[in-house]
């Protein structure tokens, strides 16, 4: 390993000369300012009147098209809710399609919280951590979704066992 050194010496290495410049010592105090909240101008106002409106980059969370789907998703949730309670729990394939459809269901609405109360123009390093951790959730949750479904006879017969004791 190389030492660092104080003085912008060059370091040799095996007789070489490589060019190696160490510029500042090592530091072990942590760097706290990527926790902090971005400060925005007040009203989020940034420019003038003469500068050109920049349209946003459009994407599927934070534009109309997350209520759209959010809507069907949910639409689609109430036929396959009723439909194992009325013909009885012998649909392997409607089972895992409600539990995935309803995972998709939680997992975007959370989203959309994530997207709204921690944007990230304001919240930056908080934002992404809270993505990534709602996304590391819905990857354990489909795990268990598959335990469910191979190890159990599906969501659908355990809610009618539970429900039966």
């Amino acid at each position: 390993m190389l030492p660092i050194m104080r003085n912008s010496r060059r370091l040799p290495i095996f007789g070489k000369n490589l060019g190696l410049v160490a510029h500042r010592p090592l530091l072990l105090k942590p760097d706290w300012s990527k926790f902090k909240k971005i400060e925005q101008p007040p009203g989020h106002v940034v420019g003038n009147v003469n500068e050109a409106y920049r349209i946003p980059l459009v994407s599927p969370y934070e534009s109309n098209y997350h209520w759209t789907y959010e809507r069907m998703i949910a639409l689609g949730l109430l036929p396959m809710t009723a439909v194992p309670f009325v013909y009885g729990v012998e649909f392997p394939y409607l089972d895992a399609a409600f539990c995935l459809t309803l995972l998709f269901h939680v997992h975007s609405g959370f989203k959309s919280c994530i997207i709204d109360y921690i944007p990230e123009r304001v919240y930056g390093f908080w934002h992404r951590a809270a993505c990534k951790l709602l996304s590391l959730g819905s990857f354990v949750s489909m795990y268990g979704i598959y335990l469910i479904e191979t190890n159990e006879n599906g969501l659908f017969e355990l809610i009618s066992r539970i429900w039966g004791a």
